[in-house]
């Protein structure tokens, strides 16, 4: 097989309701890995409209896109902004 000719996979397009997007989160979650969790946000931005994604979190586009790409390490601040721009919350549970 050429590789060359492989589609690059791309889990935006998988994200196409809530509770896929919601089961994402928490399987990232569970991984505990900050630049993980900044990569998975971008996805679920992408799949919602980065622009909307942005202008509801208050956040400039090209910030955003700087902020959820899969090295950085976002302020929880910029997380809790985004995450309810996107109507998803994070809840504390016993392990």
């Amino acid at each position: 097989m050429d590789i060359s000719k492989m589609k690059v996979f791309d889990a935006a397009e998988y994200l196409d309701s809530e509770d896929a997007i919601v089961e994402y989160m928490t399987a990232i979650l569970e991984e505990n890995d900050s630049a993980l969790l900044a990569a998975a946000l971008g996805d679920i931005a992408k799949a919602r409209g980065m622009t909307q994604v942005a202008k509801d979190a208050g956040i400039g586009r090209g910030a955003l896109y700087k902020a959820l790409r899969p090295d950085a390490s976002p302020r929880f601040d910029t997380i809790n902004r985004v995450l309810n721009s996107l109507g998803v919350k994070l809840v504390a549970q016993k392990l």
